[in-house]
């Protein structure tokens, strides 16, 4: 399927939207996860802050040339690393002073963030397409950022109901950075391909 324009006005104002929307539910996620001990929440806030630096990125990146807008986009497949290496290191000291988080701001912040990314991912869809894989590193990230989502909800609702432990924040968080690093291949893969089929300058 052929790209749309990269300069589509409609695009660079979608993709703004998007950033301000990440960048806003980071500082609630992320204060909510200190709170209550939150690994899976602290490394989705993470991901919310990586979500708005992506996009901020793409806006000052969609009026470049395809292939610089390709080699941006292999460094944002390095920047989705991020989350998960943030998580992976706070189940590492989780492991090390378990405690369990309080189940209900866990969901309630949950489906918050739920909120924002399918709202992000429906702004998204129909650009998709539009300067290659810069524009499908966003959508991806809040398709992706959406099901992390649902699995906290869940991990909320088994620690308040049938299985009080630690285990269920620790297995969703740790979910999230497996989920981040597969987003990064995927995009990286999509970059290298673009960049390969542009003409040197």
């Amino acid at each position: 399927m052929a790209q749309h324009d990269s300069t589509d006005p409609g695009l660079r104002g979608a993709v703004r939207i998007v950033a301000l929307l990440n960048l806003g539910y980071f500082g609630i996620e992320f204060a909510v996860a200190l709170g209550i001990g939150s690994v899976s929440l602290f490394a989705d806030s993470i991901d919310f802050l990586e979500d708005a630096s992506v996009n901020l990125l793409i806006v000052f990146a969609l009026g470049w040339s395809a292939r610089h807008r390709a080699r941006v986009a292999m460094a944002l497949a390095a920047i989705l690393l991020v989350p998960g290496l943030a998580a992976i290191w706070t189940a590492w000291e989780k492991f090390a002073t378990p405690s369990v988080p309080a189940p209900l701001p866990l969901t309630v912040t949950g489906l918050g963030a739920l909120a924002v990314n399918l709202s992000c991912a429906f702004i998204l869809a129909s650009y998709r397409r539009h300067a290659g894989s810069l524009t499908r590193a966003a959508f991806l990230s809040a398709r992706n950022d959406a099901v992390a989502n649902v699995a906290i909800i869940t991990a909320g609702l088994v620690t308040a109901s049938l299985w009080h432990s630690v285990w269920p924040d620790l297995i969703v968080g740790i979910g999230i950075a497996v989920m981040n690093t597969d987003a990064a291949r995927e995009i990286w893969t999509a970059a290298r391909e673009e960049h390969a089929m542009q003409p040197p300058p």
